[in-house]
């Protein structure tokens, strides 16, 4: 994603939080989550609120396979976020998965963007959402979340105790159930429908009908959420241009989300990485972003694939 880019989404000023507004109306909220088995409602951890961050992709893990990490580097040592160059060497690629992300890489060191969701106006399909989106908010009802996203008008709906159809019919998001397991969320997405900008992660790893996706968002300790943005921050780089503003009070509990990814047909084995979120501070404002398609102004004599008519409609 160009920096032009990404002034664009983060300054983009339209009417605040009518989406949200909106969406709080048409989901009607329950006085509190459904039960689950022996589960009280009023055990179901309260996820309520706007969450954020400042920087990019997915967290790793201690130990075991790793995300997709950027070999641009800053002379800091920190990612290049103005340039996405993934490293094709990690052993979670399968070869032809490893090829794509080095063609991608080669093209975004010439300076040229490659078209992803975001810079495409397309749905931001998970687990591609968790990497590219930096604000968060979660509706909780009693057979249901809605997860509202503050870049680009993405919004996700997870079923609560249910299952998949036995026939799943693609989409952009999937089909997403959820439960609770005590204090965590547990959303099992399955029936991404691929697509020639859908992505797993920033870097291209592409998606394909077989992907799996499951999230485990709970609650920690507002210092540990404070610690695990900073060590993300100082590897992946933060975002500086128009930042989130967070809560600074770390005496408030931080979000988690484990996520793991498992596609046979992309990669060699499942990986897991971590999302971590702050409270955003109560004078952010949640202003209404809009993707819209305008290829002369970011992408300047270049035609970047956008579908076009043989003739006007008018």
């Amino acid at each position: 994603m160009t920096l032009q880019r990404q002034h664009f989404l983060l300054s983009a000023t339209l009417a605040g939080a009518a989406v949200t507004a909106a969406l709080m109306q048409t989901t009607a909220l329950a006085a509190g989550p459904a039960d689950r088995g022996s589960q009280t409602a009023a055990s179901i951890p309260d996820f309520s609120g706007r969450w954020g961050r400042n920087a990019f992709n997915f967290e790793p893990t201690p130990s075991g396979p790793q995300p997709v990490m950027n070999l641009s580097r800053q002379p800091d040592g920190t990612s290049n976020i103005g340039q996405l160059v993934g490293d094709f060497r990690n052993p979670i690629l399968k070869p032809e998965t490893a090829e794509i992300i080095k063609q991608k890489g080669e093209m975004s060191k010439s300076g040229h963007t490659y078209p992803d969701p975001s810079n495409q106006c397309r749905p931001y399909n998970p687990p591609f959402t968790l990497a590219m989106e930096l604000g968060l908010e979660m509706l909780q009802k009693k057979d249901g979340i809605t997860m509202i996203y503050d870049q680009d008008d993405q919004v996700r709906r997870i079923r609560l105790n249910a299952s998949h159809p036995k026939k799943v019919t693609p989409s952009p998001m999937g089909d997403s159930i959820g439960h609770y397991e005590g204090d965590t969320l547990v959303v099992d997405t399955i029936g991404i429908k691929p697509d020639r900008y859908a992505m797993v992660d920033r870097y291209g790893s592409p998606v394909t009908e077989t992907l799996h996706v499951v999230e485990r968002y709970r609650l920690i300790d507002g210092a540990e959420a404070k610690a695990a943005q900073e060590r993300h921050e100082k590897t992946d780089g933060r975002l500086n241009a128009a930042p989130r503003q967070l809560d600074p009070d770390i005496t408030k509990k931080g979000l988690q989300a484990f996520v793991t990814v498992e596609d046979p047909n992309v990669f060699t084995t499942a990986w897991s990485g971590y999302v971590t979120y702050r409270r955003m501070s109560s004078n952010m404002a949640w202003l209404e972003q809009v993707c819209a398609e305008n290829p002369n102004e970011y992408y300047k004599d270049r035609w970047i694939g956008l579908p076009k008519a043989d003739k006007p409609d008018f």
